[in-house]
């Protein structure tokens, strides 16, 4: 088994409510778009008040084809995550010389060297660190990320694995496509990033509170095991297009009812073989898709209203940030302290149609 250390998260300096957005939506797309007022609706529908940007909402204009696009993705996205990184090591007096490991995930960028070989020359990490970079897991790479990293550890339970999600989805938007799906991913989705520190079983720092912490700090939790869900036929589900100008997004209106119906019978089979059922389940961290999917996983798996009110608050204050956003709320769980004993679940959907199930006890 291995053990959550600890989750830290990052957002762009550049931050702005979604009214500020949405005058700037409508001036980009008044010409085009027939009816303003019903972007705006489609905007306040999913229930976001904020959301932080990569960059100033003044220098997207000035961005032109996919090649200055993804320029500024890799700029951002290094800058941001290097912030991060370095935030945690401060904060947990882990020595980043002695990581084993750095798994990273993000679906809204492309480089070459990753983004984990940028941070070699910047952070004083080993030349031996294993670097396992993830990409088209979307939403689903939180909790797909923290699974792997689980899965490596339990062969070598002596080791340190830091996995990143840095996800700037602002920086996908089309211009040009006047989709309801693209118009209500610019209504959704924000910047941001996250970082978990995890060790094996036998790390020297496994049995301990987490260093750098005060001793009222969380008692954090073991993975015991996690699974894999995948709904055979569902790729246009959610996803992306590839087209000249980037990612075009694929967003399907049916996932909210998708949750509800298909995620369940996963789940439990997953918690059967932990000889456990939903009712056992008392902390729920669930990634954000949006008001209506956090609605159909509350009614899907028979939550009481309002379990997931993480999800809903992160929502309203960030946006959905893809994968990053579960990680967010990983935090939000551990920097409330749940006393011990207690099972989570840390779950995400995300493209193919597929789901991560992540089972902790703390």
């Amino acid at each position: 088994m291995s053990r959550i250390a600890f989750a830290h998260t990052a957002l762009p300096k550049n931050v702005y409510n979604q009214d500020e957005l949405i005058g700037a939506f409508r001036e980009l797309w008044a010409e085009k778009f027939f009816n303003t007022d019903r972007l705006e609706q489609f905007h306040r529908n999913v229930m976001v008040g904020q959301r932080h940007l990569a960059l100033p909402i003044e220098q997207y204009r000035k961005l032109s084809g996919f090649g200055a696009t993804n320029s500024a993705y890799i700029d951002a996205a290094v800058e941001l995550s290097e912030r991060l990184l370095r935030e945690l090591f401060e904060k947990t007096g882990f020595d980043p010389r002695t990581l084993n490991a750095l798994i990273s995930t993000s679906v809204t960028g492309i480089m070459v060297p990753s983004i984990d070989a940028r941070l070699m020359n910047r952070l004083p990490l080993p030349a031996s660190l294993k670097r396992m970079p993830l990409f088209g897991l979307g939403c689903m790479g939180g909790a797909a990320g923290i699974a792997r990293a689980a899965d490596y550890l339990r062969g070598h339970p002596k080791d340190s694995v830091v996995f990143l999600s840095v996800e700037l989805c602002s920086l996908t938007l089309q211009r040009e496509d006047l989709s309801v799906a693209n118009i209500v991913s610019s209504g959704l989705f924000g910047d941001g990033a996250a970082a978990v520190l995890m060790l094996g079983e036998e790390h020297p720092m496994a049995g301990r509170i987490t260093p750098g912490m005060p001793e009222k700090a969380f008692r954090s939790p073991t993975i015991l095991s996690n699974r894999s869900i995948f709904f055979p036929n569902t790729e246009r589900v959610m996803g992306w297009d590839i087209v000249d100008s980037g990612f075009q997004v694929v967003l399907d209106s049916s996932v909210p009812e998708f949750a509800e119906k298909n995620l369940r019978p996963g789940v439990e089979a997953f918690l059967k073989e932990q000889g456990l059922s939903l009712s056992d389940i008392e902390v729920w961290i669930a990634h954000p898709g949006g008001p209506k999917v956090i609605t159909g996983m509350e009614k899907g798996l028979s939550l009481r209203e309002g379990t997931l009110k993480l999800s809903n608050e992160s929502l309203l204050k960030y946006g959905n940030m893809s994968s990053a956003s579960v990680l967010f709320i990983l935090k939000e769980t551990l920097d409330q302290n749940p006393p011990e004993k207690k099972l989570g679940l840390l779950l995400a959907m995300g493209p193919a149609f597929a789901a991560e199930a992540v089972l902790l006890r703390w």
